[in-house]
């Protein structure tokens, strides 16, 4: 196998066999977490694969979940970039694995329980209940997501510019996604 491959398929870790675990136990475990997808366990992933176990850089990190945004295909993409850029193929399987079996397992436990207590005043409450906690994970997944601008102020006319245009229009997500890139190729942010 050339070294190239080598290199692909191990990524920065190489071959440890305990990073992928702890990479699959910890994605598991925010799984079980994600009232309302993947994306809003991205405080967390940032804390632990950046601040925890420096395996990314805030840019690295950023630049992975705007990669796998940008792509079409489901959200939760964003996870197997991740564990990509950490552990090369081995990271992506266990962090999409981590991510995708313990709430898939529980969405279809939670679904039969739903389906024979459907008129339940408990389950209502606590469905309606669910997405304060939703916007309030999304705020902080948007934070985390614009670290590395933190401190240039010539990058908020971009995003209130975004939030006004994703709020008042139907436009694809795309071309915000491009228009930001093109500014931070021309140097204006």
């Amino acid at each position: 196998m050339s070294a190239f491959l080598a290199d692909l398929l191990a990524g920065p870790l190489g071959w440890a066999p305990g990073a992928w675990l702890q990479l699959f136990m910890h994605f598991a475990l925010l799984s079980l977490l994600a009232v309302g997808g993947a994306i809003t366990t991205t405080p967390d992933m940032n804390r632990f694969v950046v601040g925890q176990k420096a395996w990314l850089t805030d840019t690295q990190f950023a630049g992975s979940i705007a990669l796998a945004q940008a792509a079409p295909g489901p959200n939760v993409l964003f996870v197997a970039v991740i564990g990509f850029n950490v552990a090369g193929l081995a990271g992506l399987v266990a962090t999409l694995g981590g991510s995708l079996l313990p709430s898939t397992l529980m969405a279809v436990a939670a679904g039969r329980v739903g389906d024979q207590r459907r008129d339940s005043r408990l389950l209502r409450a606590f469905t309606e209940g669910l997405a304060p906690v939703t916007i309030g994970l999304l705020l902080a997944t948007g934070w985390v997501l614009t670290e590395p601008a933190h401190g240039r102020w010539s990058t908020v006319p971009l995003l209130v510019g975004t939030i006004v245009l994703m709020q008042r229009t139907r436009i694809s997500p795309v071309w915000p996604i491009l228009a930001g890139a093109f500014a931070g190729l021309a140097g204006w942010v």
